[in-house]
């Protein structure tokens, strides 16, 4: 395979995530969010990021077996050499694309995580004390009756 299909198929695969990205996006900007939803999101979003894993993890070993150096100069050179450099610039512009998109998500799985954990709390300070255990069990309730009377 030569350079330029290669930087071609790791560029489907880019925008491929950056597609799903953007639906978990939207599925996070919803006023109500799908679990299920989210969590198939996820795991398609893992199995993109191994397959691009491993292309690029591909890459680097081909281009090291052809004596470019191990780093982004090497990389440009052996661009250049294989006449696809405004392809590998496209493709490292669309790679911080997508991962900008992927922090954004990211601040925003964070900023819903703690408003859950504030009306958590919220609830456990209402009812006096917590109501559930470490281990997400809720805790049994003293219900002693006192016999004085």
């Amino acid at each position: 395979m030569n350079l330029h299909h290669f930087l071609q198929q790791h560029r489907q695969n880019v925008e491929q995530l950056k597609h799903i990205l953007h639906e978990e996006r939207a599925e996070l900007s919803a006023g109500t969010v799908n679990g299920q939803k989210l969590t198939d999101i996820a795991e398609r979003k893992r199995d993109r990021l191994r397959k691009l894993n491993n292309l690029e993890q591909k890459r680097r070993q081909i281009l090291q077996h052809l004596g470019y150096t191990n780093n982004r100069k090497g990389d440009e050179l052996a661009a250049r050499d294989a006449g696809c450099l405004n392809l590998w610039h496209d493709l490292i512009a669309l790679t911080g694309e997508a991962e900008r998109l992927n922090r954004a998500n990211g601040t925003v799985i964070a900023l819903r995580a703690a408003s859950n954990q504030r009306l958590l709390n919220a609830l456990q300070e209402a009812a006096g004390k917590g109501l559930y255990g470490p281990d997400g069990r809720a805790r049994a309730q003293n219900s002693k009756i006192s016999s004085r009377a």
